[in-house]
């Protein structure tokens, strides 16, 4: 199982992110300061690291530089927002940079393109009769290959990651299809109409009033 270390100190921030993470299957520790941190970092193993900048004991940019020699990629997730700080958090060695508040689906999907990109993400998941092979990126039920355009495996990726979790139409298009989502767009309902009917998950694919969609598995 993947392993995360979050290092945030604000208690209801921590939580939310490590039920998150949780999840989406992913196995979660929570350290409140950076010694705290720097000590779990002795004695654990971690594939990613989830990063505040203003920590007590020691802050970020401080225990990025601990972090560095054991090439752990690092997303800081900060309130720090000036230019400044994202540079010097990025030539750190940060692999991303995320400003507060932020939406946890956003998170998310930050977390799994870091984690494809150092091979470390999770191979197979299984949901609603599905077994889907991230590596060959084959969708396959009851033995037998659905076969998906990549938009649509996409979506039901993002789907599968985040279960039971309600999905605005804007945080679906754009981290399908990149860019701003455009209301009154019907792009998100189409392809989730034909994800349904290919995958039959007619059921459990439902339909959030004035949000969007949530897989229920």
């Amino acid at each position: 199982m993947i392993r995360i270390l979050t290092v945030e100190d604000e208690r209801a921030i921590s939580n939310l992110i490590r039920m998150s993470l949780e999840k989406a299957g992913y196995s979660c520790t929570c350290a409140y300061d950076g010694a705290e941190a720097a000590e779990l970092l002795e004695h654990s193993r971690f594939d990613l690291i989830l990063l505040d900048i203003m920590l007590p004991e020691i802050d970020g940019f401080e225990l990025m530089e601990y972090i560095r020699p054991t090439e752990i990629p690092v997303i800081f997730i900060t309130a720090k927002a000036r230019v400044e700080d994202k540079v010097k958090g990025l030539r750190l060695g940060a692999e991303d940079y995320i400003v507060k508040p932020f939406d946890t689906a956003e998170l998310l999907a930050r977390v799994d393109v870091v984690l494809r990109r150092y091979h470390k993400d999770q191979a197979v998941f299984e949901a609603g009769g599905l077994v889907i092979d991230t590596c060959s990126m084959q969708v396959k039920k009851d033995g037998k290959e659905i076969k998906l355009t990549k938009k649509e495996y996409d979506l039901l990726l993002l789907f599968v990651q985040n279960p039971g979790r309600a999905l605005y139409r804007d945080t679906i298009y754009e981290h399908v299809w990149g860019g701003e989502y455009q209301f009154g767009s019907k792009t998100v309902d189409l392809h989730v109409q034909r994800l349904r009917r290919k995958t039959g998950w007619d059921g459990i694919l439902k339909a959030v009033n004035k949000v969007g969609y949530r897989l229920e598995v």
